[in-house]
């Protein structure tokens, strides 16, 4: 009987022990973004949110592509792009690339243009901001037939910067102004929680 009660004593300890180990991992979870699908960039990793799903890269050039849903009224999801190259022009090549896809929006004499620094893991990083109207391309950016689309309302949040092995990174999320908007906070936690 005594080695019955010690038996049930050690089994109880034991659960109550790894009961507590979950929540003593709790708050690592809570820095996550989301529980989406995990993305590499660079060798780093971070978890998209939730409600992004995963696509199929329109082209060759990108890493990972996500598509996040569209809020009511907008016409399509907005898209979540990961870039990476060797060689990649650097961080102020790749921003004047990026305001070369947009004009001023209906009425402004100018593209809204908004930079901010943050981190990426250990690498500094630019958070560009960019809005108006976009010069939507069917046939890819570097494709010599391809026709732009102008397409008013649209917003970009663009990330880039370079590591020490001489990659240039970037990522967006590009869309509908009002999808952007939505997904903007879980974009850049997103984008923050790179390791």
């Amino acid at each position: 009987m005594r080695l019955l009660a010690i038996a049930l004593l050690t089994a109880v300890t034991g659960a109550c022990t790894s009961a507590e180990t979950p929540s003593a991992a709790a708050p690592a979870e809570e820095a996550r973004p989301g529980d989406g699908v995990v993305v590499d960039w660079v060798g780093m990793k971070s978890a998209a949110p939730k409600e992004w799903k995963e696509v199929t890269p329109s082209s060759s050039m990108r890493k990972a592509q996500l598509a996040a849903p569209k809020v009511a009224g907008d016409p399509e999801d907005a898209e979540v792009v990961i870039f990476e190259f060797k060689g990649g022009g650097g961080v102020d090549a790749n921003l004047k690339r990026q305001l070369a896809v947009f004009q001023p929006g209906p009425g402004k004499d100018k593209i809204e243009d908004k930079q901010t620094k943050l981190k990426v893991g250990p690498n500094d990083a630019v958070l560009q901001e960019v809005g108006g109207t976009f010069l939507k391309k069917v046939g890819g950016p570097f494709d010599p037939n391809a026709k732009s689309t102008p397409v008013p309302g649209y917003k970009q949040l663009y990330v880039v910067f370079e590591t020490k092995d001489g990659v240039t990174a970037s990522a967006w999320l590009r869309g509908p102004e009002k999808t952007v908007e939505k997904h903007r906070a879980g974009f850049e936690a997103w984008v923050k929680n790179f390791k």
